[in-house]
């Protein structure tokens, strides 16, 4: 998908008021380049979509119950969450400011108009596809889930563990993943944290013909992969080698990448 210049935008809608949301997902099938992979109706569905769908663009109310739109935008980004573009849709003109202080894509008032909805789109697939050219350089997996390392890759990692620092061998690391800012390590012997500060800054120091940014949140040692799970719209999950037998997800940007890997 990331190699076109005419790749289908994943998207999910939110909205608390069904007809407005219903009405929108309408508009968009008109747009063939768009995919409206999911749809909530309250601010903590936004939050959870966004982390587990990892879709392109997100066209999010601003005014909803409990957590409104923009609050959405704050709080993944205090968990450290990689946002997609967000357009914010609603009634209302006066939060126009807040919502480019937010770096939203585009503000669009209800009922939205078509071409002006058109152009939020076209405005979209360029601010996307600037966001894609850096990751659709080479073929191997090093290059196809991050950038190349600097200097030869760490063998060994320092993984905290009841206020003690064990050295493990990094063909030991199953998984690691970020949540809130921190870096979970799950090897085959233990599991805890990691002082690096970005999933980015850890991969950069490993073997990337080894370790791969399946996620944004997951970084995953293929040698642990233990299955293919098929999992919602054509899209997968991995089972790993842990004793949890721990499930994390493919994003779509990456799931053409699990199909030449394995051959599926």
């Amino acid at each position: 998908m990331r190699e076109r210049a005419t790749a289908t935008l994943s998207t999910v809608v939110v909205d608390d008021e069904q007809l407005a949301c219903d009405e929108l997902s309408y508009l968009l099938k008109d747009f063939p380049e768009v995919d409206v992979i999911a749809t909530g109706c309250n601010g903590l569905e936004a939050m959870d979509l966004i982390r587990r769908m990892e879709p392109d663009l997100v066209f999010l109310d601003v005014n909803m119950p409990g957590l409104d739109g923009m609050g959405v935008v704050r709080k993944l980004r205090e968990k450290g969450v990689e946002l997609p573009h967000v357009i914010f849709v609603t009634a209302y003109d006066q939060y126009a400011v807040e919502a480019f202080r937010l770096e939203a894509l585009d503000y669009l008032l209800k009922p939205v108009d078509k071409v002006r909805l058109a152009e939020s789109i076209e405005r979209a697939k360029r601010a996307i596809l600037d966001r894609r050219i850096p990751e659709i350089q080479g073929a191997g997996v090093g290059t196809a889930a991050g950038p190349a390392p600097q200097t030869a890759p760490r063998n060994k990692l320092a993984v905290r563990c009841n206020n003690r620092h064990f050295i493990v061998d990094a063909n030991d690391v199953i998984y690691a993943t970020i949540d809130s800012g921190l870096i979970t390590l799950v090897t085959t012997s233990l599991e805890g944290h990691s002082n690096y500060r970005t999933i980015e800054d850890l991969q950069t120091a490993l073997d990337p013909d080894q370790f791969w940014r399946v996620h944004r949140s997951y970084l995953v040692n293929i040698n642990k992969i233990k299955e293919v799970v098929p999992w919602f719209k054509s899209s997968y999950q991995l089972r790993l080698d842990d004793k949890k037998h721990t499930e994390v997800p493919v994003s779509r940007a990456q799931t053409r990448r699990l199909r030449e890997l394995f051959k599926l």
